[in-house]
């Protein structure tokens, strides 16, 4: 094993051994507190060298415990993996320090003492194992650990709302875990393999359709993680009733994973875009009604949760086109989107604790009182409207022009059903600019001034920033998008990384 495969499953071990570690100290908040953070900081430092051996040298592979696929569990850092892992990582740390300020892992309601670190630390650890899995049953397992934490976080407090919405919550998550789990199993049964290099070869000699069941089975469980409409009538009730950090992680990475699985299925075990028109139409629905959902909210986190919906089928959009141009598009916003609604989620989080309210009929004078949380909000919500230069504008306009060279009457109607969303988006975030921040002020927010935690504030500006940086450095960011998603279609370097000695 070279350094750098070493280096490949450290994402997923160091996170689990933290959590342990907490556990163990969970009557020493700081010492808690301190583990936690060099636990992510040194699973981002990872996953950044792991980015940039990908990007320069193609997969680093590492077959866990020696054993050679399939037989052996691999884990895959490509170039679309250790990207999400790289942006996962900075995100789950930022909300760590909002949460260390907010202090959640001390006292009240929103964290009990003992659990908050290391279930927080054993949820990056199933992220990251999702991301990294070579094989379908190492992604289930990753999805496991991570909704096993999920659950635990949702109800955190064990008030009677967290615990109503939280239910329904883990009963989604079960059935959608269930139909995965049948999905791994006749996916098995059909080919006698789980590994997702050796599944590229033997799925292509099935029947098309058996082929094409296996590929709905799937896409139906991903769907339903991914909140893709119609099968996110959970999540608008679900997140905003969790802490404020705990809503941004989940808002922010959970859904993505499953738009990962989509993205790493549909080009991996299924190319060909034998589905292409079924998620056009999924990738709009999801667009349109999500923001028409959106507008017609008054509570801050449910906008956003609205929102969340209706940026997923930008994702699934640039999937459905099955292109390079496309996928690299949907690559760029995976990693915009994440870093955008994981911050606004904080954000909202801020009015809460400046305003004691998100609701926008208590709201008002926000940008008087606070002009730093206006700000902070002003920024991360025209970069989600996609106003130009922001790196959500990039994304969209790369996303609409693979469509437009695509063409067809289902990718004009998504590139019409995308720009339109784009403006509808824009009059939702000014709604909450012109309501929260601009108005006469209200009861909320002139009540005995509330001094924000610096670090709560100092680490939702660091994501501001880190959206800058996306806008910045956007250039060779697609760059890196643009060659995974060509070795994406291409699949012979992953193929090949996975089985260097010859076909699987």
């Amino acid at each position: 094993m070279t350094g750098y495969q070493a280096l490949v499953p450290l994402p997923v071990v160091v996170p689990l051994l933290g959590a342990a570690l907490t556990l163990l100290l969970a009557n020493r908040p700081r010492l808690q507190r301190d583990v936690s953070v060099i636990v992510l900081s040194t699973s981002l430092v990872v996953a950044v060298v792991l980015l940039v051996e990908a990007y320069q040298h193609g997969p680093v592979v590492v077959r866990i415990g020696g054993w050679p696929p399939p037989v052996g569990i691999v884990l895959v850092a490509d170039q679309l993996a250790a990207l999400m892992v790289v942006v996962s990582s900075a995100v789950t740390l930022c909300v760590l320090l909002y949460s260390i300020g907010q202090g959640q892992g001390e006292t009240g309601e929103s964290a009990p003492l003992t659990i908050y670190h290391p279930t927080y630390l054993v949820l990056t650890a199933g992220v990251t194992n999702a991301f990294l899995a070579g094989d379908l049953f190492n992604l289930f397992v990753g999805f496991e650990i991570l909704l096993a934490a999920s659950f635990v976080l949702i109800t955190l407090g064990g008030t009677e709302v967290r615990i109503r919405t939280g239910s329904m919550y883990v009963v989604v998550s079960i059935l959608s875990s269930m139909i995965f789990l049948a999905g791994v199993g006749l996916v098995y049964a059909a080919t006698g393999t789980l590994n997702m290099a050796q599944l590229a070869q033997r799925l292509d000699a099935l029947p098309d359709n058996v082929r094409l069941c296996l590929q709905l089975m799937l896409l139906l469980a991903f769907g339903i993680k991914a909140a893709v409409f119609p099968l996110s009538a959970w999540l608008p009730d679900s997140y905003p009733t969790a802490p404020a950090p705990v809503t941004a992680v989940f808002a922010g990475l959970l859904t993505k994973v499953g738009v990962y699985a989509i993205i790493r299925t549909e080009t991996l075990l299924f190319p060909g875009g034998q589905v292409s028109g079924l998620l056009m139409v999924v990738a709009g629905l999801s667009m349109v009604v999500g923001i028409l959902g959106a507008v017609a909210q008054s509570d801050i986190k449910r906008i956003f949760s609205f929102t969340l919906v209706s940026h997923i089928g930008y994702m699934i959009f640039g999937v459905a086109l099955s292109t390079v141009a496309g996928l690299a598009g949907a690559i760029f916003y995976v990693a915009h989107h994440i870093t955008i609604q994981t911050t606004l989620f904080l954000v909202a989080g801020l009015v809460e604790e400046r305003a004691g309210s998100t609701d926008l009929r208590r709201l008002g004078g926000l940008a008087r009182v606070a002009p730093l949380l206006a700000v902070l909000f002003f920024v991360p919500a025209m970069n989600l409207a996609g106003i130009p230069p922001f790196s959500g504008f990039l994304g969209k306009l790369g996303l609409l022009q693979a469509g437009v060279a695509v063409g067809g009457p289902l990718p004009w109607a998504l590139v019409a059903a995308g720009t339109a969303t784009s403006l509808v988006t824009l009059y939702a975030a000014s709604r909450v600019w012109n309501i929260a921040f601009w108005r006469e002020p209200r009861l909320a927010t002139t009540e005995p001034t509330v001094r924000l935690p610096a670090l709560m504030v100092g680490a939702t500006a660091a994501l501001v920033v880190l959206g800058l940086v996306f806008t910045v450095a956007a250039g060779p960011l697609f760059g890196v998008s643009t060659d995974a998603a060509t070795d994406l279609r291409a699949r012979t370097p992953y193929v090949r990384a996975v089985f260097p000695g010859g076909s699987p």
